[in-house]
């Protein structure tokens, strides 16, 4: 299992991730565009904003970010703990109790991007993102 911090920005996703690769020395690992996304996300005037990055830095650390446009951005609402469970089983499971009493806001279920995830807001108000990456993704 792994666990990272998830960051939300209101357009300045680019700009921050710069800065934070600049500080801890680090590498982009993954970009991905609205544009790149499937329909539902395609909009012109947010094409070219982040819709997930990630970088590694240091020995075993990952920051992941991106541009988000769903609700208006307020400290404290602005990051995510992101699980990558070890199997399936175990993703559902946590979504599942993570969610109890609380939110979901995307059904665990399969992505285009390969894999199963969800995110929720549990029962104390923090959001939470659960991942499996499929073997063939």
């Amino acid at each position: 299992m792994k666990c990272d911090m998830y960051l939300s920005f209101d357009g300045n996703c680019k700009e921050a991730m710069l800065f934070y690769k600049d500080v801890f020395d680090g590498e982009f690992t993954v970009t991905m565009r609205y544009s790149e996304g499937p329909p539902e996300y395609s909009n012109p005037k947010i094409a070219d904003k982040i819709m997930h990055q990630t970088m590694v830095f240091g020995t075993n650390c990952e920051l992941k970010a991106s541009d988000s446009f769903h609700e208006p951005l307020n400290k404290g609402n602005n990051f995510h703990i992101s699980i990558l469970a070890d199997d399936e089983e175990s993703a559902l499971s946590y979504f599942k109790g993570l969610a109890k009493n609380g939110q979901v806001t995307m059904p665990f279920d399969d992505v285009f991007w390969g894999g199963k995830f969800g995110s929720c807001i549990d029962k104390f108000g923090v959001q939470w993102m659960i991942s499996f990456e499929a073997e063939n993704s």
